[in-house]
């Protein structure tokens, strides 16, 4: 008798062991997956303000968070991700290599303004996308697509967008910015793979912009001065 009693007490503090480690396995891939999602949807990009201690190959950062950062640029010079320029109190977004190093850099400051490329439908007129101050992106002549909002997010061009017709829903898109100049903005949309994963396939959609320039009042117009015979009746 007193066999069976310690017989079913083992069973029992096994089946605990057991159930217990199967709760911390549940919790500890719970956690992983939490981590692995939170690490997907977390911007890494680093923001902040064009020190005076840059130079040609250095870009003095001073961030958002208070930190001043002295980062090399010879990388992402040579591997064409300096997008913009930068010059003292330029806003920057940058992707971090390490602490003394940049890997993708990009002016933001060059990035705001009205982008506009030649409607394909009338050559004659312009199309494009005004990227502004506070994430606010508006369309330009255009009545098919609405853009919303924009951003950096992990050292590329999110903008959020609605189809006109389309109801409430809003399209993301991810964009690589491959040029950005004073007077040009290039993006692209890769294609995307047959497991929904988009990459640069031909096919990729560009984005070719310049920037909009002002109107010019013409005050040249010469009135003719006033006569004598002019006021005759």
């Amino acid at each position: 008798m007193k066999r069976l009693e310690i017989i079913g007490m083992v069973a029992a503090v096994a089946l605990t062991i057991t159930s217990c480690g199967g709760k911390q396995q549940q919790q500890q891939n719970y956690e992983q997956d939490t981590t692995y999602v939170s690490n997907i949807n977390r911007d890494s990009t680093v923001y902040g303000i064009c020190g005076d201690g840059s130079a040609m190959n250095s870009l003095e950062l001073l961030t958002d968070m208070g930190d001043t950062l002295m980062l090399s640029l010879a990388e992402a010079k040579n591997n064409k991700q300096v997008f913009g320029g930068y010059a003292v109190g330029d806003r920057m977004a940058v992707m971090l290599k390490n602490n003394h190093a940049a890997k993708l850099v990009i002016n933001l400051s060059t990035l705001l303004g009205n982008w506009v490329m030649p409607n394909p439908i009338d050559g004659s007129s312009e199309m494009g996308i005004a990227i502004k101050e506070g994430g606010i992106a508006e369309s330009i002549e255009q009545s098919s697509v609405i853009y919303k909002t924009w951003r950096i997010f992990n050292g590329k061009l999110e903008i959020f967008s609605q189809r006109d017709g389309g109801g409430d829903e809003e399209e993301i898109y991810l964009y690589d910015i491959t040029k950005l100049t004073a007077d040009s903005l290039t993006y692209v949309l890769p294609n995307a793979n047959s497991d929904g994963k988009r990459d640069f396939l031909d096919g990729e959609e560009v984005f070719e912009y310049s920037r909009q320039q002002e109107r010019k009042i013409n005050n040249n117009i010469k009135l003719e001065e006033s006569s004598f015979d002019d006021f005759k009746i």
